[in-house]
């Protein structure tokens, strides 16, 4: 066993399955463990190095703002923070911002937010939430109990009361679920854990219509799918659906903590001071992350290269398709795409790791890619060309 393996096993809570590679260093869309051993990422810290590793802009902006101030409360105005916010807005359907530190941190202010607006205006009892089947949203109490899978809520009953599941992509199934006190529904534009799966456009407009109706806040949560991963900056941009909250996180700071909710004026008026909070939300290293993590998307063509790389990678993953009857679907969007198999993936995702190729799994038999947003063409290549070779090795 590694030494620090070794190390680790003695003072780590054993919450995680670690792959037994002890990561040291990266550079581009490459990473190296502590043995010397280089590894092709499509990994991305499970969507999160949008830039890949060690961007020269990335590390002097927030070196930079270190020498500056690592960190204020939120009782003073931090102008990173005011940057950062300028940009997003200006560049959504949003008008104000929220931060904290973690996806979790951004879905569960979203249904703060949304249980007291429907408090607000519909009464006391209006605090129901829907959601989806297959979802995934969190691991505190209320994001857990938001997730649409047992497989994480087990263990951690009671859970908390007035949450409800539906089918994703079926609308007359949510339709019959909506009451006089539901407050919120909650969608994954592209359910990721729940193993990558889009939305219907048709099905997202239906939602958008019934809540304009019910007066019901509709929620995207983008912790995975937002920040470019689809190719456009949010993903509620690809279905051209504007939804009245979005919560962001992963790779908006591009490795650096941070979450976000962003939300429309007339729900975020739900909110008001002494309501919500974050000790460490807007800090100004990880705003000063995400500044550099937006402006590359916007203004340095990485949106670009998502649309146009997703496209290539896609297409690779359809000829294997093409090649290996396992293979039994491909699936996503930009980069965030997923292979289903009619068999586990988890032997299938050690040996691309020992061959040098760091993949992840979306549930028992779906294999993801979201790679940093940077990569190229030449990068896919020798991606797809390993999974390949492994592929051969699982072939009935």
């Amino acid at each position: 066993m590694n030494e620090w393996i070794e190390r680790g096993t003695k003072v780590i809570m054993n919450t995680y399955s670690q792959f037994p590679i002890v990561l040291e260093k990266g550079n581009g869309v490459y990473l190296w463990d502590s043995d010397g051993k280089k590894y092709l990422d499509f990994v991305a810290g499970i969507a999160v190095n949008a830039l890949g590793y060690n961007d020269s802009d990335y590390v002097k902006e927030i070196s930079k703002q270190l020498k500056k101030l690592q960190h204020c409360s939120n009782l003073y105005w931090m102008t990173p923070s005011i940057e950062l916010s300028e940009i997003l807005v200006q560049n959504s359907c949003f008008d104000k911002v929220f931060y904290c530190n973690s996806g979790a941190e951004a879905v569960e202010a979203a249904i703060k937010l949304s249980k007291k607006y429907g408090k607000k205006f519909h009464g006391e009892n209006c605090y129901e939430i829907i959601t989806m089947k297959k979802s995934f949203h969190g691991r505190t109490m209320a994001t857990v109990t938001a997730t649409g899978q047992t497989k994480y809520q087990k263990g951690f009953n009671p859970l908390l009361p007035g949450f409800s599941y539906v089918e994703f992509n079926n609308f007359n199934e949510l339709e019959k679920a909506v009451n006089k006190n539901t407050c919120a529904i909650i969608i994954e534009p592209i359910q990721g854990e729940g193993g990558i799966h889009p939305a219907e456009k048709i099905y997202l407009e239906k939602v958008r219509s019934l809540c304009n109706k019910n007066d019901i806040v509709l929620v995207f949560d983008e912790v995975q799918c937002g920040i470019g991963r689809t190719g456009e900056l949010f993903a509620y941009q690809l279905f051209d659906i504007e939804p009245d909250v979005v919560s962001l996180a992963k790779g908006l700071g591009g490795g650096f903590p941070i979450g976000a909710m962003l939300a429309t004026q007339n729900k975020a008026d739900a909110l008001q001071p002494g309501d919500h909070a974050s000790t460490f939300g807007g800090n100004p290293l990880a705003c000063t992350a995400g500044k550099v993590v937006l402006k590359k998307l916007l203004y340095e063509g990485v949106l670009e290269n998502v649309q146009k790389q997703g496209t290539y990678l896609k297409s690779k993953l359809i000829e294997l398709q093409e090649r290996y009857e396992i293979i039994t679907d491909v699936r996503g969007h930009g980069l965030m795409l997923g292979i289903e198999l009619n068999c586990s993936v988890k032997d299938i995702v050690k040996e691309c790791i020992e061959k040098g190729l760091l993949l992840l799994g979306a549930g028992e038999n779906v294999i993801r890619f979201v790679p940093p947003l940077i990569i190229g063409k030449k990068e896919i290549d020798k991606g797809i060309g390993i999974l390949n070779e492994v592929l051969q090795q699982f072939q009935k």
